[in-house]
Protein backbone atom coordinates (compact mmCIF):
# COMPACT_ATOMS: atom_id res chain seq x y z
CA UNK A 1 0.00 0.00 0.00
CA UNK A 2 1.34 3.44 -0.93
CA UNK A 3 1.23 6.49 1.29
CA UNK A 4 -0.44 9.63 0.07
CA UNK A 5 0.24 13.27 0.82
CA UNK A 6 -2.30 15.99 1.54
CA UNK A 7 -2.69 16.73 -2.16
CA UNK A 8 -3.36 13.15 -3.18
CA UNK A 9 0.10 12.42 -4.60
CA UNK A 10 1.88 9.19 -3.83
CA UNK A 11 4.84 9.11 -1.46
CA UNK A 12 7.81 6.81 -1.90
CA UNK A 13 8.29 4.32 0.93
CA UNK A 14 12.04 4.89 0.77
CA UNK A 15 11.82 8.66 0.77
CA UNK A 16 14.34 10.61 2.89
CA UNK A 17 12.83 12.00 6.07
CA UNK A 18 13.96 14.53 8.66
CA UNK A 19 12.00 15.35 11.78
CA UNK A 20 11.39 18.17 14.20
CA UNK A 21 8.57 19.03 16.52
CA UNK A 22 5.99 21.69 15.76
CA UNK A 23 3.30 22.92 18.10
CA UNK A 24 -0.34 23.54 17.31
CA UNK A 25 -2.49 24.78 20.20
CA UNK A 26 -5.84 25.69 18.81
CA UNK A 27 -7.45 27.76 21.53
CA UNK A 28 -6.37 31.21 22.64
CA UNK A 29 -5.58 32.06 26.24
CA UNK A 30 -8.78 34.07 26.44
CA UNK A 31 -10.83 31.11 25.18
CA UNK A 32 -9.28 28.83 27.78
CA UNK A 33 -10.03 31.26 30.58
CA UNK A 34 -13.61 31.66 29.44
CA UNK A 35 -14.22 27.91 29.27
CA UNK A 36 -12.25 27.15 32.42
CA UNK A 37 -10.63 24.28 30.55
CA UNK A 38 -7.35 24.70 32.41
CA UNK A 39 -8.98 23.24 35.54
CA UNK A 40 -9.99 20.03 33.77
CA UNK A 41 -7.82 16.99 33.02
CA UNK A 42 -6.39 16.15 29.61
CA UNK A 43 -8.09 13.46 27.56
CA UNK A 44 -7.04 11.84 24.30
CA UNK A 45 -9.59 11.97 21.52
CA UNK A 46 -9.51 9.23 18.92
CA UNK A 47 -10.28 10.96 15.62
CA UNK A 48 -10.77 9.85 12.04
CA UNK A 49 -7.66 9.48 9.88
CA UNK A 50 -6.37 12.82 8.56
CA UNK A 51 -8.89 14.77 10.68
CA UNK A 52 -6.50 15.76 13.49
CA UNK A 53 -6.02 19.36 12.35
CA UNK A 54 -9.69 20.02 11.62
CA UNK A 55 -10.81 18.55 14.97
CA UNK A 56 -8.28 20.67 16.88
CA UNK A 57 -9.36 23.78 14.96
CA UNK A 58 -13.08 23.19 15.56
CA UNK A 59 -12.65 22.48 19.27
CA UNK A 60 -10.35 25.48 19.63
CA UNK A 61 -13.06 27.61 18.02
CA UNK A 62 -15.49 26.31 20.65
CA UNK A 63 -13.14 27.52 23.41
CA UNK A 64 -11.52 24.23 24.38
CA UNK A 65 -7.81 23.91 25.08
CA UNK A 66 -6.38 21.49 22.54
CA UNK A 67 -2.91 20.11 22.02
CA UNK A 68 -1.85 18.67 18.68
CA UNK A 69 1.91 17.97 18.46
CA UNK A 70 3.16 17.77 14.87
CA UNK A 71 6.43 17.07 13.09
CA UNK A 72 7.58 18.04 9.61
CA UNK A 73 8.67 15.29 7.28
CA UNK A 74 10.49 15.61 3.98
CA UNK A 75 9.07 13.06 1.56
CA UNK A 76 9.81 12.16 -2.03
CA UNK A 77 6.62 13.01 -3.92
CA UNK A 78 6.46 12.10 -7.61
CA UNK A 79 9.52 13.90 -9.02
CA UNK A 80 10.34 16.23 -6.14
CA UNK A 81 10.93 16.37 -2.39
CA UNK A 82 8.09 17.93 -0.45
CA UNK A 83 7.85 18.92 3.22
CA UNK A 84 4.60 18.03 4.98
CA UNK A 85 3.33 18.25 8.56
CA UNK A 86 2.14 15.08 10.28
CA UNK A 87 0.79 14.38 13.79
CA UNK A 88 3.26 12.86 16.22
CA UNK A 89 0.34 10.78 17.51
CA UNK A 90 -1.54 9.90 14.35
CA UNK A 91 -5.27 9.59 14.96
CA UNK A 92 -5.31 11.47 18.26
CA UNK A 93 -5.88 15.00 19.58
CA UNK A 94 -5.40 15.96 23.24
CA UNK A 95 -8.06 18.18 24.83
CA UNK A 96 -9.03 19.50 28.27
CA UNK A 97 -12.72 19.31 29.11
CA UNK A 98 -15.33 18.35 31.71
CA UNK A 99 -16.29 14.71 31.17
CA UNK A 100 -19.75 15.46 32.56
CA UNK A 101 -20.26 17.83 29.62
CA UNK A 102 -18.63 15.89 26.82
CA UNK A 103 -21.46 15.94 24.29
CA UNK A 104 -20.05 18.97 22.37
CA UNK A 105 -16.79 17.04 22.09
CA UNK A 106 -18.35 13.80 20.86
CA UNK A 107 -20.53 15.58 18.28
CA UNK A 108 -17.56 17.38 16.74
CA UNK A 109 -17.06 16.21 13.12
CA UNK A 110 -14.16 13.77 12.96
CA UNK A 111 -14.20 12.72 16.63
CA UNK A 112 -14.67 8.96 17.10
CA UNK A 113 -14.45 8.59 20.88
CA UNK A 114 -12.70 9.61 24.08
CA UNK A 115 -9.89 7.13 24.75
CA UNK A 116 -10.30 4.97 27.84
CA UNK A 117 -10.46 1.45 29.20
CA UNK A 118 -13.56 -0.74 28.95
CA UNK A 119 -15.53 2.19 27.52
CA UNK A 120 -14.58 4.35 30.53
CA UNK A 121 -12.67 7.52 29.54
CA UNK A 122 -9.31 7.78 31.29
CA UNK A 123 -7.45 11.12 31.74
CA UNK A 124 -3.89 11.52 30.43
CA UNK A 125 -1.28 12.10 33.13
CA UNK A 126 -0.52 15.84 33.32
CA UNK A 127 3.21 15.14 33.56
CA UNK A 128 3.18 13.30 30.22
CA UNK A 129 1.48 16.22 28.45
CA UNK A 130 3.81 18.71 30.18
CA UNK A 131 6.86 16.75 28.97
CA UNK A 132 5.59 16.80 25.39
CA UNK A 133 4.84 20.53 25.58
CA UNK A 134 8.33 21.22 26.95
CA UNK A 135 9.76 19.31 24.01
CA UNK A 136 7.75 21.42 21.60
CA UNK A 137 9.06 24.60 23.15
CA UNK A 138 12.66 23.34 23.07
CA UNK A 139 12.87 23.11 19.29
CA UNK A 140 14.89 19.89 19.56
CA UNK A 141 14.52 17.27 16.85
CA UNK A 142 11.77 14.78 17.64
CA UNK A 143 9.98 11.95 15.90
CA UNK A 144 7.45 9.17 16.61
CA UNK A 145 9.01 6.18 18.35
CA UNK A 146 7.96 2.64 19.34
CA UNK A 147 6.38 2.62 22.79
CA UNK A 148 8.83 1.75 25.61
CA UNK A 149 8.05 0.94 29.22
CA UNK A 150 11.36 -0.49 30.40
CA UNK A 151 14.83 0.99 30.58
CA UNK A 152 16.79 3.50 32.60
CA UNK A 153 14.60 6.32 33.85
CA UNK A 154 16.47 9.62 33.69
CA UNK A 155 15.89 13.30 34.39
CA UNK A 156 17.19 16.15 32.24
CA UNK A 157 19.23 18.44 34.50
CA UNK A 158 20.20 21.12 31.97
CA UNK A 159 19.20 22.57 28.62
CA UNK A 160 15.74 23.43 27.28
CA UNK A 161 14.18 20.23 28.68
CA UNK A 162 15.47 20.73 32.22
CA UNK A 163 13.22 18.87 34.67
CA UNK A 164 11.68 16.52 32.10
CA UNK A 165 11.81 12.79 32.88
CA UNK A 166 11.88 9.93 30.41
CA UNK A 167 13.67 6.78 29.28
CA UNK A 168 17.18 7.11 27.90
CA UNK A 169 18.33 5.05 24.93
CA UNK A 170 21.17 5.00 22.46
CA UNK A 171 20.53 5.14 18.73
CA UNK A 172 23.31 5.14 16.14
CA UNK A 173 25.72 6.94 18.47
CA UNK A 174 23.21 9.58 19.56
CA UNK A 175 21.37 9.99 22.84
CA UNK A 176 17.59 10.06 22.68
CA UNK A 177 15.06 10.66 25.43
CA UNK A 178 11.83 8.71 24.98
CA UNK A 179 8.64 10.39 26.25
CA UNK A 180 5.53 8.23 26.41
CA UNK A 181 1.76 8.66 26.63
CA UNK A 182 0.99 5.49 28.53
CA UNK A 183 -2.73 5.32 27.80
CA UNK A 184 -2.14 5.50 24.04
CA UNK A 185 0.87 3.13 24.16
CA UNK A 186 2.70 5.66 21.97
CA UNK A 187 6.10 7.30 22.41
CA UNK A 188 8.15 10.18 21.03
CA UNK A 189 11.95 10.32 20.87
CA UNK A 190 13.86 13.61 21.19
CA UNK A 191 17.62 14.08 20.70
CA UNK A 192 19.41 15.32 23.81
CA UNK A 193 22.96 16.06 24.89
CA UNK A 194 24.30 13.24 27.06
CA UNK A 195 25.80 15.82 29.43
CA UNK A 196 22.28 16.99 30.34
CA UNK A 197 21.16 13.62 31.66
CA UNK A 198 21.19 12.24 35.21
CA UNK A 199 19.76 8.87 36.30
CA UNK A 200 16.79 8.80 38.65
CA UNK A 201 17.47 6.65 41.74
CA UNK A 202 15.06 3.72 41.97
CA UNK A 203 14.27 1.31 44.77
CA UNK A 204 15.52 -2.22 44.36
CA UNK A 205 18.01 -3.61 41.85
CA UNK A 206 17.86 -1.97 38.44
CA UNK A 207 20.01 -2.30 35.36
CA UNK A 208 22.23 0.67 34.57
CA UNK A 209 22.54 -0.31 30.91
CA UNK A 210 21.09 2.01 28.30
CA UNK A 211 18.14 0.67 26.36
CA UNK A 212 19.06 0.35 22.71
CA UNK A 213 16.47 0.13 19.97
CA UNK A 214 17.42 -0.78 16.44
CA UNK A 215 14.98 0.07 13.71
CA UNK A 216 14.13 -2.85 11.40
Amino acid sequence: MRDWDSEGGSLSKNSPTSFFLYQSVSSSTEDCMQSGSGSYPWFALHVRSRHENSVAAILGGKGYECFLPLYRSRRLWSDRIKEIELPLFAGYVFCRFDMQRRLPILTTPGVVEVVGIAKRPIPIDDSEIAALQATLRSGLQSRPWPFLQVGQKVRVEAGPLCGVEGILLGFKGRQRLVLSVTLLQRSVAVEVDGAWIAPIPQKGPVSTDLVTYQQP
